[in-house]
């Protein structure tokens, strides 16, 4: 029923179909515990790393498996398929791991990424603090330089895989003087520091058993080679260069969501009875399911267009932009409203549609508020 237009290979198709075997593996049957303990175990990590899910995008000669964003987004959509939300797999391998190809050293690549993908090292990025969300050029985290080190003091929140994560890429200010053209990209490896701590695994709305934490960097020293970058000055540009594909992201897991509560709505409304038929055999329910699925075929087509742009290094911020903003909204309202046709077993955390309500708010938020998508679309009209 889902048609797309997103041309896939062979291997793109074997990306998804081995991700969704791994995910119903390795992760649904830990669902309901690792919601308890706020946290996935730590050894899913490195099981996803044997099994080629970590860092896909990446050269070999780094570790991964040298393929593209097709893929990344195949390994996203299985993830959806499956119904477990607790692995942070995406933004290790697909934001964390970008960063530093695209902005590190040999060196620095040759020290990080091959244990990236291996899942030895867990990675995080920490942007958002208690006073600055959004708004990037209000990060008042610093590091200073001290002879051949840096000194990072500061404190971050809402980081995902804070708990777990010990390769963590830090948004500081090194020139506080400059606003955003002092801001600079540091990595802290947290086994190898004095200062460093996380805060509470934090209490969600949804995503429970992803960690979201606080971190404090009190006094931490880390050598200045670990600065992302040929100088300092460069995180904020660095950002803006990265943040489209991280917004699209959130489309991707958006359409993909839309199109699996539509299936379950489908399915539901079909085998559920009231007033002696089917609840699919209401006209509203057959209307309602008809424009879910109108609304659905547009944003995929929009969405695997957009992967396609990314493939090309096309993407553009107001069209990344578009995609994380409409999409979210969408998934938000046809969860809604698919869970209404649920009815009461709509409410029920047991029903898959109960989890992606939940689950689903804080796609319109993360990776920049959609008022903030709003604004970056109409400053290009």
């Amino acid at each position: 029923m889902f048609e797309r237009t997103l041309k896939l290979s062979e291997e793109d198709r074997m990306v998804y179909d081995n991700a969704l075997k791994f995910f119903e593996r390795e992760c649904v049957p830990h669902n309901e515990r690792w919601a308890e303990q706020g946290v996935i175990d730590r050894e899913a990590w490195t099981k996803a790393g044997e099994a080629g899910l970590l860092c896909a995008t990446m050269p070999p000669e780094y570790g991964g498996s040298g393929l593209n964003f097709r893929a990344s987004a195949m390994l996203m959509e299985a993830q959806i398929e499956a119904g477990t939300s607790g692995p942070g797999f995406s933004l290790h391998s697909d934001i964390v791991a970008p960063y530093i190809f695209a902005y590190g050293s040999e060196e620095q690549k040759q020290r990080w990424l091959p244990r990236l993908a291996t899942g030895e090292l867990i990675g995080a990025i920490a942007m958002t603090e208690p006073g600055a969300g959004s708004d990037l050029q209000g990060v008042r985290t610093t590091a200073k330089k001290d002879g051949n080190h840096y000194v990072v003091n500061g404190q971050k929140t809402f980081i995902t895989n804070g708990q777990l994560a010990n390769l963590i890429i830090v948004v500081a200010k090194t020139d506080p003087s400059k606003g955003a053209h002092g801001t600079s990209l540091v990595i802290v490896e947290t086994d190898e520091v004095d200062g460093f701590r996380r805060g509470r695994n934090l209490d969600k709305v949804g995503m429970a058993a992803q960690d979201t934490s606080e971190l404090f960097f009190d006094e931490v020293r880390v050598p200045t080679s670990n600065l992302l970058g040929h100088e300092e000055g460069q995180g904020f540009i660095q950002l803006m260069q990265q943040l489209p594909s991280e917004r699209l992201q959130i489309g991707v897991t958006a359409i993909k969501t839309v199109e699996k509560a539509l299936e379950l709505t489908l399915k539901y409304t079909k085998e559920r009875k009231a007033f002696g038929k089917s609840i699919y055999d209401f006209q509203n329910t057959r209307f309602k399911l008809a424009e879910i699925a109108t609304e659905a075929r547009i944003a995929r087509v929009f969405v695997d267009h957009c992967i396609e742009l990314l493939v090309e290094e096309k993407l553009d911020v107001q069209t990344a932009a578009m995609a994380k903003w409409w999409c979210s909204e969408l998934q938000c309202k046809v969860v809604d409203e698919c869970l209404q046709l649920h009815g009461g077993y709509g409410y029920m955390m047991e029903y898959p549609i109960a989890q992606m309500f939940v689950n689903g708010r804080i796609q319109k938020i993360y990776g920049g508020t959609n008022e903030i998508m709003k604004e970056l679309i109409s400053r290009t009209l």
